[in-house]
């Protein structure tokens, strides 16, 4: 299983969509790296969504549930879609703040590649996340 980010406008489409919609297909991604990402994405795979904007938090945990396709509105059969659901809301969100503040999370795509929209996740970043939820700073 893999981890991933997934950035989102809150004021387009939130969390709490997510867990209204019980279900999404996640669309509007163009850029090449964040391309590349999805289509290492496997269905049973997680991901934390970020709300960007304003808010730069971590604000829950959604599961990859089918393998990346083509975008079924798009002609260009290069853009890939994944479908996702809502697994959990975090405890505590967890800052951008607070993740460029810790040490071991400074490699993180989050940290050094600001604009990405969709971003791999190490098991061991994954961890501290979890554990910065559950206690935070």
């Amino acid at each position: 299983m893999q981890n991933f980010l997934l950035k989102t406008e809150p004021t387009e489409y939130s969390y709490d969509d997510l867990v209204r919609d019980k279900k999404t297909i996640w669309s509007g991604v163009s850029a090449a790296p964040a391309l590349k990402n999805i289509r290492s994405m496997k269905k049973g795979d997680r991901a934390f969504i970020y709300h960007t904007g304003d808010e730069k938090q971590i604000v829950g945990i959604a599961k990859i549930v089918s393998n990346p396709y083509s975008n079924p509105k798009e002609k260009n059969e290069k853009l890939l879609v994944i479908d996702i659901q809502a697994e959990q809301k975090l405890s505590h969100t967890v800052t951008l703040a607070t993740v460029k503040s810790i040490k071991e999370l400074a490699s993180m795509p989050l940290v050094r590649i600001g604009r990405l929209s969709v971003q791999p996740v190490t098991d061991k970043e994954w961890d501290i996340i979890i554990s910065l939820s559950k206690n935070p700073k």
